[in-house]
């Protein structure tokens, strides 16, 4: 905005002048043709000011857009980690292997269920042969392909890894890994793309000022991911505004 103002200010002085100066120094001849000269740069200029005000709605516009697609793939390869940590305990940096994971994985269904037995060791230590102790049963009813369960007849999961916009040919970059928190060993993952791939060809400045955002309504930072490797987190960094980022 203060980009406009200025710009604005000066294009009005910029006229004021050269009409003074055309009235007071040029002769009546060369005004015709001045005058010309005067209205295409006019216009140049009014075109200069437009442009510092639409470009930067075109930029949002565009990059609201490739967020949301963008946004989409990370769920997707959220989704799958979880459900390869819930099967393996663990999560995974190869997609070679969460896609087989997907294809080939499934997810047990159990049963958990209340019950008593005998306390053998309590009737022995007392002289007693009634003493029960409460006990979880857990049963194994079955067993539901992972793919069913996270895509059901869909095949994106195939190319999730693809970043769909921006520069073609890049991947989302995908990390994997622990972190140790009061002696436990926990699994983290992170998938990420720099804001640089999903908006290369769009204007530098303002792809600039995106990669510096710092707000509780924008990306902060110079990336889209899910996940964190120094902290346990699988939410995005996203505001909501773009949907869920949990």
């Amino acid at each position: 905005m203060l980009k406009f103002i200025l710009i604005a200010v000066a294009v009005v002085l910029f006229t004021i002048v050269l009409v003074k100066l055309v009235d007071k120094f040029i002769p009546s001849k060369f005004k015709p043709i001045l005058s010309v000269v005067l209205w295409v740069l006019i216009g140049f200029l009014a075109y200069q000011t437009y442009m510092s005000i639409y470009t930067p709605i075109l930029f949002n516009q565009e990059k609201n857009r490739r967020y949301k697609v963008i946004i989409n793939n990370l769920k997707d390869i959220r989704d799958s980690q979880l459900a390869y940590r819930q099967v393996n305990g663990q999560f995974t940096d190869s997609y070679d292997e969460l896609v087989k994971f997907i294809e080939t994985g499934k997810f047990t269904i159990t049963q958990r269920k209340d019950s008593s037995v005998v306390d053998v060791e309590a009737n022995k230590r007392f002289g007693l042969t009634t003493m029960m102790k409460d006990i979880v049963v857990i049963d194994t009813l079955g067993f539901v392909p992972v793919k069913d369960s996270l895509f059901k007849t869909s095949t994106r999961y195939k190319t999730m890894m693809n970043v769909p916009v921006g520069k073609e040919g890049e991947k989302f970059e995908l990390k994997a890994g622990f972190i140790e928190q009061n002696d436990i060993k926990i699994p983290v993952f992170e998938a990420s793309v720099k804001k640089n791939v999903i908006l290369y060809d769009q204007d530098k400045d303002m792809l600039a000022q995106e990669n510096q955002v710092v707000s509780v309504d924008g990306v902060n930072g110079d990336a889209l991911k899910v996940g964190s490797m120094t902290e346990v987190n699988t939410n995005g960094n996203w505001p909501k505004t773009y949907g869920s980022n949990e």
